[in-house]
């Protein structure tokens, strides 16, 4: 990487954002995403967020590189300096999950952790459509986060974080993932597995077909 590449590693101090859950998933989810990933190639990480897990995964799959992404301008500052020095991260991307065309034209894998309860139902569907563009045949799009699930009761925990979403927005709030999977599957996105996380949440993944 040149230093002209390198030079959005060098945002203003103090623009780092924290996640308190980060450090309490992301182990579990490196371990699921060893299985899930390919040995190399590019993961377009969506709604990166403050860019935490996009730097530790970095470092944990120093093979693949690593594309973040989010729509919010400060979030991409955050991601900049959590993945400062990284030599196998790519510039933060601006890019809306909902959005009919993405400025990442292609990728080998996408993972987007957190982001279909905390986003209008519309990114969810823009999400299948982009992995439809931008995945290979076999490419694995993967999920995380909590979800509703026909005839499984919902923890009393993501009952009421459910609530506080729908009260800070009524088009957030946990989906059913009855209906993320069909979705995913209207767009050519094969369901390969749910993996049990903690702390109620879960690994949903898919393989564009």
């Amino acid at each position: 990487m040149s230093d002209r590449e390198r030079s959005w590693l060098a945002p203003p101090e103090g623009v780092r954002r924290h996640a308190p859950a980060t450090l309490r998933n992301r182990a579990p989810i490196a371990t699921m995403l060893g299985a899930l990933l390919p040995a190399a190639g590019r993961v377009l990480e969506v709604a990166s967020g403050s860019g935490e897990h996009c730097a530790y995964f970095a470092e944990h799959f120093p093979k693949l590189e690593w594309h973040p992404s989010d729509p919010d301008p400060d979030a991409l500052g955050s991601i900049a300096a959590w993945c400062e020095g990284l030599a196998n991260v790519r510039a933060p991307v601006a890019l809306d999950a909902a959005a009919p065309a993405w400025p990442v034209l292609h990728a080998d894998a996408i993972l987007c952790i957190n982001m279909v309860h905390i986003s209008p139902w519309e990114a969810t569907l823009g999400l299948m459509m982009g992995a439809e563009r931008v995945l290979p045949p076999g490419g694995p799009l993967i999920l995380y986060g909590p979800y509703r699930e026909a005839g499984v009761p919902t923890a009393p925990s993501n009952e009421e974080f459910d609530q506080s979403l729908r009260a800070r927005n009524p088009v957030w709030g946990l989906r059913l993932l009855e209906e993320v999977v069909a979705a995913a599957e209207s767009r050519g996105l094969v369901f390969e597995r749910r993996v049990a996380m903690p702390a109620n949440n879960l690994i949903v993944a898919f393989r564009r077909s």
